[in-house]
């Protein structure tokens, strides 16, 4: 079976996958009222998220294509991405901003793990191809 080369459509709304989720929920950090170390927690969980899903992708992909990936490295990829997700959620749960924020910053920052999760799909992808 012949694999197909990723479409330009789908590259492209990867990238705006990533880069609307993370300038919408930076833009959002920016501009709400918290206090600078509440905007640093969120801000890290962002990068902390980002990175594990990128990297949880790669180690599922090694796996998928019988490249060796130790139980543990596979395992820590799994913890941090959850860890993430559940850090955000348990700011969010406490936070003292309106539901509408609280959804906002949610949904902004699952579709940047999306689209960090797409674009590096794609470039594995198109790495393979040349």
């Amino acid at each position: 079976m012949k694999k197909q080369k990723v479409s330009p459509a789908f590259v492209g709304a990867s990238w705006v996958a990533l880069a609307a989720g993370m300038i919408g929920y930076i833009t959002g950090l920016a501009r709400a009222e918290m206090l600078l170390n509440e905007k640093g927690y969120y801000f890290t969980i962002l990068l902390f998220g980002l990175f594990a899903v990128v990297s949880l992708q790669k180690a599922v992909r090694d796996r998928m294509e019988n490249i060796k990936v130790t139980d543990i490295y596979y395992g820590i990829c799994w913890f941090a991405t959850i860890a993430s997700i559940v850090l955000l959620v348990i700011g969010l749960w406490n936070a003292t901003i309106l539901p509408s924020e609280k959804g906002f910053y949610a949904f902004a920052f699952l579709l940047a793990l999306f689209g960090a999760i797409a674009v590096q799909k794609n470039t594995r992808d198109n790495m393979l191809d040349d």
